[in-house]
C-alpha cells in the first residue's frame, strides 16, 4: 500500500510567495514540449510530400518520426524522474531544456526522414528530463490544498499547448519551409532557461534511489521491438507476417522480462508494489487508454482534413481549436466536478464522451458539414479533461511528496506509451484497411509504393496527370472506409477504459460539512 503525500506546511515562505509565478514557468516548459508533438501533427502531410516541399517520407517513416521521440520520452521517463529526485529537479529541468533545444535545430535542418527520426529521437531524450521534473517541482512549491488547483491549472497549460500548436505550424507552413515547425522551439527554450533560473527553486527526494540501468535498457529495447511489429504489420496490411509475429512476441518477452528484473532489483527503475493499490493503477491506465484513443484520432483526424477535404495546415490547426479551447476551460474547472460528483462518476462520463466521439468520427464523410467535425473536437477535449485532472491528482496524491519524480514520471510514461501504441496500433490498422481498399485500383507495379497512404497514392496519381484523376475517388472513398474501422477500434479502447474506471477508482468524498452533518445527526 502506498503512504498517503504528508499534510503539514513544508514550503518556504520565499518560494510560497512566488509559487503561482513558477508555475507559469513550469508551464513555458511543458508548453514546448507538448507544443511540438501537436505542431508537428499539422505538419505530417506537408512532411510526407515529396522534396523540395518536404521530405517525401512514407506513412511508416511518419509513424516512427513522432515515435522515435515518443519512445525515447517514454523509455527514459524512469531514470529522468529518479534523476531528478537524486541531483536536484531544476538541474535536470535545465539541461531537458537545452537538449530539447538543440534536437529541435537540428530536426529543422534534416535532409532525410532518417535524420528527422534520428533528430527527433535526441528531442525525446530531452523533454524525458523536462516532463517529470515539472509535476515534481510544482508538488514541491504546492501546499497539498493547492496542489489539486494548480494541477488543473498545469493540465490546462496542456490544452493551451494543443491549442497554439497546429495554428502556429499551420502559420509557420504557410510562410516558411516545413523545418520552421522545429526551429520555433528554439527561442522558447531560450526564455524558459532564463526564467527558470531566475525563479524555480531546486529541490531534491533526501533518499533518492539508485539509477536501474538494466531497467531502462530493457524497457526501451521492449517497446521498440513492439512498436516497430505493429508498425510493420500495418505496413505490410499483414499482422501475420513471420518477421512481425517475431518482433510484437520479442518485444512482449522482453517487456515481460523488465517486469520480472523489476520485482526482483531492490532498487528497481519502477516500484512495482505502487500498482497494488487498485486506484493508483485504474488512474494510470485511464491516462494510458485516453492517450492510445486521442493520438490515434489525431494521426488519421489530420489526413481527413487534409487530403480529403483539401483543407490548408493552419485551416487544419484552426479546425481542432475547439478541442484545445475545451480543455483549457474545462482542465482548471474539473476539480469542482470532483468535489460534486467524485473521481468515479467524472473520469467514467469523460471516458463514455471520448468513446461516443471517436464512433461519431465513423459517421463523416467526406461532404459532411465541417461544423459537426468541431462539435466533435469540443466533446473530444471535454471529456479529456475531465480525465486527465482528475487523474492526475489521484497519481500524485498517491505517493509521498518526495517520490514526486516518480509518480509524474509513472503518469507521463504511461501517457507516452499509450500514445505511441495508438499511433502504432490505429496507424497500423488505418494503413492495412487502407491498403486493402485501394489496391484494386492500382496498377500491380505500383500498389506496394503507392497504397501504403492516402498521400503516397495521391502522389502516384499526380505524376500519372489528367490520367490519374480516376484515382482520387477511389483514393478518398478506401480512405474514409479506412477512418471509419480506426475510430471505432479507438471507441472501443475508450470503452474499455471507461469500464476500469468505474470499477476501480473511488466514488465521491463527503465534504467537512457534510461528515459534521452525519456526526450531528448521529448524535440526535
Amino acid at each position: 500500500m502506498t503512504t498517503p503525500a504528508d499534510t503539514a506546511p513544508r514550503i518556504p515562505e520565499a518560494v510560497h510567495r512566488r509559487r503561482w509565478a513558477i508555475l507559469g514557468v513550469l508551464m513555458l516548459s511543458l508548453l514546448i514540449v507538448v507544443l511540438d508533438n501537436s505542431i508537428l501533427n499539422v505538419a505530417i502531410k506537408t512532411i510526407s510530400t515529396p522534396a523540395p516541399t518536404g521530405l517525401g517520407a512514407t506513412q511508416s517513416e511518419l509513424e516512427w518520426a513522432i515515435n522515435s521521440y515518443t519512445l525515447v520520452f517514454a523509455g527514459l521517463l524512469f531514470s529522468a524522474g529518479l534523476l531528478g529526485d537524486r541531483l536536484g529537479r531544476k538541474k535536470v529541468l535545465l539541461g531537458g531544456l537545452l537538449v530539447f533545444g538543440i534536437g529541435s535545430a537540428l530536426a529543422a535542418s534534416s535532409g532525410s526522414p532518417v535524420e528527422l527520426i534520428s533528430f527527433r529521437a535526441v528531442m525525446g531524450l530531452g523533454a524525458a528530463f523536462v516532463m517529470p521534473a515539472t509535476l515534481a517541482v510544482l508538488m514541491n512549491v504546492f501546499e497539498r490544498d493547492e496542489q489539486p488547483k494548480a494541477i488543473g491549472i498545469w493540465a490546462g497549460g496542456v490544452g493551451l499547448a494543443i491549442a497554439i500548436g497546429p495554428i502556429t505550424g499551420g502559420v509557420l507552413l504557410d510562410h516558411f519551409w516545413w523545418g520552421s515547425v522545429f526551429l520555433i522551439n528554439v527561442p522558447i527554450v531560450i526564455v524558459a532557461l532564463g526564467l527558470m533560473i531566475w525563479l524555480v527553486p531546486d529541490s531534491r527526494d533526501p533518499k533518492p534511489g539508485r539509477i536501474d540501468p538494466v531497467g531502462v535498457v530493457l524497457s526501451v529495447i521492449g517497446l521498440v521491438l513492439l512498436v516497430y511489429g505493429i508498425i510493420k504489420g500495418g505496413q505490410l496490411a499483414d499482422f501475420t507476417d513471420a518477421t512481425v509475429l517475431a518482433t510484437i512476441g520479442a518485444g512482449l518477452v522482453v517487456l515481460v522480462g523488465f517486469v520480472v528484473h523489476e520485482k526482483r532489483s531492490d532498487h528497481p527503475s519502477i516500484d512495482i508494489d505502487y500498482f497494488k493499490n487498485k486506484v493508483f493503477s485504474a488512474a494510470i491506465a485511464a491516462i494510458a487508454l485516453v492517450f492510445f484513443a486521442l493520438m490515434g484520432v489525431t494521426f488519421f483526424s489530420v489526413f481527413y482534413t487534409q487530403s480529403v477535404r483539401g483543407y490548408s495546415p493552419l485551416q487544419t490547426g484552426l479546425l481542432m481549436l475547439p478541442l484545445a479551447v475545451a480543455q483549457l476551460v474545462f482542465a482548471p474547472r474539473a476539480r469542482l466536478v470532483v468535489d460534486r460528483f467524485g473521481n468515479r462518476a467524472t473520469t467514467t462520463a469523460g471516458m463514455l464522451t471520448i468513446a461516443a466521439m471517436l464512433a461519431a468520427f465513423a459517421a463523416l464523410e467526406a461532404d459532411t458539414p465541417i461544423w459537426i467535425l468541431e462539435i466533435i473536437f469540443f466533446l473530444m477535449g471535454a471529456g479529456m479533461a475531465h480525465i486527465m485532472t482528475p487523474t492526475s491528482v489521484v497519481i500524485m496524491q498517491a505517493l509521498p511528496r518526495e517520490k514526486a519524480g516518480s509518480a509524474s514520471a509513472l503518469s507521463n510514461t504511461f501517457r507516452q506509451v499509450g500514445g505511441a501504441l495508438g499511433i502504432a496500433v490505429l496507424g497500423s490498422v488505418l494503413s492495412a484497411s487502407y491498403r486493402s481498399g485501394i489496391e484494386g485500383d492500382l496498377p500491380e507495379a505500383a500498389r506496394h509504393e503507392a497504397g501504403e497512404s492516402i498521400e503516397a497514392t495521391l502522389g502516384f496519381a499526380a505524376k500519372l496527370g489528367p490520367k490519374g484523376d480516376a484515382l482520387i475517388g477511389p483514393a478518398n472513398d478506401a480512405f474514409l472506409h479506412a477512418m471509419h474501422v480506426t475510430a471505432l477500434c479507438g471507441a472501443g479502447v475508450a470503452v474499455i477504459g471507461a469500464l476500469v474506471v468505474y470499477l476501480f477508482l473511488p466514488g465521491r468524498t463527503p465534504t467537512k460539512t457534510e461528515k459534521e452533518t452525519d456526526l450531528v445527526s448521529a448524535d440526535h
